[in-house]
Parts: structure tokens; C-alpha cells; sequence
């Protein structure tokens, strides 16, 4: 079989899966992710035993933070799987690490069915302590992190506050622009029975939430979860006798072109987004126009905001006029953008959720939220800061 320049056409996700979503769960993370993993797997047509790879981002911490709380080890021996290959690891191009190693993986010959798989347990730990804190109780401040330590940064919001104050102070955009976000995705999370929050928001709702640390306000931020979604990618061979409509990966982006520090970006406003979407722009003949859906990561609004200009959809610091009103971000507008509520409603699953979300509308899954005009084309990221990461799903 003929294959491809770049290894990424030569493979497919042939199957999602996701568990039960909540802010407190009475399973325990490893039922979660076995559920989401049986999901996925069934949804493929597979069985337990086609599964000869495992992928995750970062891998078990076992730190009682609820961040990732299900190891490699833990999964596989739940599942009874026999592997020729698996992999996890923190220092990769953002969540997407998990998918860009089991491409790598895949054309290697070392396995042909990869289950990766992302769990979060925050909900649950946030009785110990609060999520997505950068240090921890009784701790000081070490390493990268003890540059925050003057601004009295805790936690994520509080650092990308201040990035999100160098783009506002470039941008020029307003807090009811800005606001469009998270009321767009929550009118959509109405329509998601995974999602955890479903109440519309309105503007004055938006502005009138407390400011967690400006300028990002209640409504600007993800929400910490119980729950675990699993993506099967497999060799194209395998795919296209698959269940499902091929969904093939056209193109990523994974390029760490910037200094990879937390404190020392090139640019905060921008972060590293602008060289890894160049990067996978680079390996498609597909241009931003050909978009149907954008399943944007939404750590906060700010990064979606900044991944609307850094793919191309809008020209950098246009994203203010480019959703104004919220028509053209809308499930009906030009360019739906996180369809099923984005972490900011539907629950943070960092950007596994996103490719989740993106498989359900190609496959034509959405109900009420399925966006119209037979989709074809996702694009789709992770993160802010050092660690981004970008890809481009088509259904043939």
C-alpha cells in the first residue's frame, strides 16, 4: 500500500468514547476511564484484543491532584490488553503528545489500534485542594514557577491573566466582545447531555460574574470535572474497514519553535500557537476557508480568542469583530466553534473532549446540536503557553 508523505495521512480515528461527566463522581477515575475505553472501543467495532497500543497525556502523576489520575499499568491491566507498544509523557506538544506518538507508533509498524485516553478526576481532589493550583500547600515556589511568585500566582488563572492583559492591551477588545465565548458555548452546552452546565448566560449574566483575576472573569474559565473520554486511532488499512466513516487526520502541527518556558515566552499574547498552526497548515492543501467546525481549546476564552487569529480564520487581534454578536461562531453561523460547550461548559477534558466533540458532528451524532451542511472538515487544538498543539480531521 501505497503511503503517505506525511505519517499522519496514513492513519484514522476509527472510534470515540466518553464517560459519565460530573462535578463529583461515585466511581472511582479507573471505572471512568474503563467505561470511556469500552466506549471508544465498541464505538470501532474492535474488540479488546485489535487494541495493540496505549497512549495518554501526561501519564499517571499519582499526586491526589485529580490532573491524571489513571496510569498506563492501571488501564491495561483492567482491560486485559495485550500490547506491542504504549506510551505517555508530559513534555509534548500539548494534550495532542498522545496522538502525535501513537502516528509516529503506527507508521513504525509497532501497533495498528492505539486507545488513547485522557481521565480527570479534579472534581473529586478539589475536596484536598483547589484545581489546576501551580504549588501546592506548604510548598514554596521552585523552578519556573518562582518567577509567578512576586504576583502572588497560585494557580493558571492568575498566570494567564497576564498574558490575557497583554492581548487586551494590543487587541482592544471589550469585555461584551470578549463575553461572546463562553455565552456562544454555553447555548450549546444546551444542547449536550454530557455537558455539566446547560443554563443559558446572557451578557448581563457575563458581566455581571465575579472576576476570578481580570481580565478573566467566573465565565472565562474551564471546570473542573470527574471524567474520561478515549479516541481510537488506527493505521488506514485497518480504518477503512472499520464501523465508522473514515475520519482521517490530515494534518498536525507540533513544532516547539519558541523558547519552552512558562515565563519566558517570545510572546505572551500569542503564546506558541502561531508556528504550530503554521506548521500544520504546511502538510494540507486545506486552507481555513475549507474549515466546517473549529473545536478550539478553551483552558479559558482567552486561548480561543487567540486560536481563531492563529489559524487563520480572522487576522491577529481580529478575533474581537470576528465574534461580535456571536453570529458567526454560532451552530447556524460561518464557523460553529465548540459545538458541544467546550470545557468552559461542558467540562475541562483538555482537548481530547474537543476531538470528541469534532468525530460526533462528522459522524453526523450532534441531535440538536449537529451543525448543518454535512461537516467534513475539524480543526482542532491544545493549550496555551509553551506546549501547543493543533490538528485537521477529515471525513472522506
Amino acid at each position: 500500500m501505497r503511503t503517505a508523505r506525511y505519517g499522519e495521512k496514513n492513519c484514522a480515528i476509527t472510534g470515540v468514547g466518553i464517560s459519565e461527566v460530573s462535578r463529583g463522581s461515585d466511581k472511582s477515575s479507573l471505572e471512568l476511564t474503563v467505561d470511556a475505553a469500552l466506549d471508544a472501543i465498541g464505538d470501532a467495532g474492535l474488540r479488546r484484543s485489535d487494541i495493540d497500543g496505549i497512549a495518554t497525556w501526561p501519564g499517571g502523576d499519582n499526586n491526589a491532584s485529580g490532573f491524571s489520575p489513571v496510569s498506563i499499568p492501571q488501564l491495561q491491566d483492567a482491560l486485559r490488553l495485550e500490547l506491542g507498544w504504549y506510551s505517555n509523557g508530559g513534555e509534548s506538544p500539548g494534550q495532542f503528545g498522545a496522538v502525535f506518538n501513537a502516528i509516529g507508533a503506527i507508521n513504525a509498524g509497532l501497533a495498528r489500534n492505539v486507545l488513547i485516553y485522557r481521565s480527570m478526576y479534579e472534581a473529586s481532589a478539589r475536596k484536598e485542594a483547589f484545581a489546576n493550583n501551580l504549588v501546592r500547600t506548604g510548598e514554596r515556589q521552585r523552578g519556573g514557577f518562582a518567577a509567578y511568585a512576586p504576583y502572588h500566582v497560585y494557580a493558571a488563572a492568575l498566570q494567564q491573566s497576564l498574558y490575557f492583559n497583554a492581548y487586551v492591551h494590543k487587541s482592544g477588545i471589550r469585555p461584551e466582545q470578549q463575553a461572546m465565548i463562553a455565552i456562544n458555548q454555553r447555548r450549546n452546552a444546551a444542547l449536550n447531555p454530557h455537558a455539566i452546565y446547560k443554563a443559558p448566560i446572557t451578557l448581563d449574566d457575563y458581566l455581571a460574574s465575579p472576576l476570578i483575576a481580570g481580565p478573566l472573569r467566573l465565565y472565562d474559565c474551564d471546570v473542573p470535572i470527574d471524567g474520561s473520554v478515549a479516541i481510537i486511532v488506527s493505521a488506514l488499512e485497518v480504518a477503512r474497514d472499520g464501523r465508522n466513516p473514515l475520519i482521517r487526520i490530515e494534518a498536525v502541527g507540533s513544532s516547539m519553535r519558541y523558547r519552552n518556558s512558562w515565563t519566558q515566552l517570545a510572546e505572551v499574547d500569542s503564546q506558541a500557537q502561531p508556528k504550530v498552526a503554521e506548521m500544520m497548515w504546511s502538510r494540507t492543501e486545506l486552507k481555513p476557508a475549507d474549515v466546517d467546525i473549529a473545536e478550539l481549546y478553551d483552558g479559558f476564552s482567552f486561548h480561543t480568542l487567540n486560536w481563531l487569529e492563529n489559524f487563520g480564520f480572522c487576522e491577529r487581534y481580529g478575533a474581537k469583530d470576528f465574534i461580535e454578536g456571536g453570529r458567526r461562531i454560532a451552530l447556524e453561523g460561518e464557523l460553529p466553534v465548540n459545538t458541544g460547550g467546550g470545557a468552559l461548559s461542558a467540562g475541562r477534558l483538555h482537548a481530547y473532549g474537543a476531538v470528541w466533540e469534532g468525530c460526533t458532528q462528522l459522524w453526523g451524532r450532534g441531535g440538536a446540536r449537529q451543525v448543518q451542511g454535512d461537516p467534513r472538515v475539524v480543526a482542532t487544538s491544545t493549550a496555551g503557553g509553551p506546549l501547543a498543539g493543533a490538528m485537521l480531521l477529515v471525513r472522506e
